[in-house]
């Protein structure tokens, strides 16, 4: 029963703070500071204990990554415009 109950106060902690750090990341969108960073980091200590973070968390990395992408493709294809 004591380990029981350890578990459920580490997931409870685990929800307020990572909750908590999402909330701010998400409104890091409006105001000043570096949402791109913070909303990440919150759904990764969200998905040590959620499923649905760790979902939401592999979605965030792919959207990311394809914006990544298609900067780099972008920024390359000015360069050889450019340079006709």
């Amino acid at each position: 029963m004591f380990d029981w109950s350890l578990k459920k106060l580490k997931r409870l902690i685990v929800a307020v703070v990572g909750t908590t750090i999402l909330v701010a990341g998400i409104a890091m969108i409006v105001l000043p500071g570096p949402a791109i960073v913070v909303i990440p980091l919150a759904l990764g200590l969200l998905a040590t204990e959620f499923v649905w973070a760790r979902r939401l968390l592999h979605l965030v990395r792919e959207r990311i990554q394809r914006s990544a992408n298609s900067r780099n493709n972008n920024q390359s294809n000015n360069k050889h415009t450019h340079q006709e």
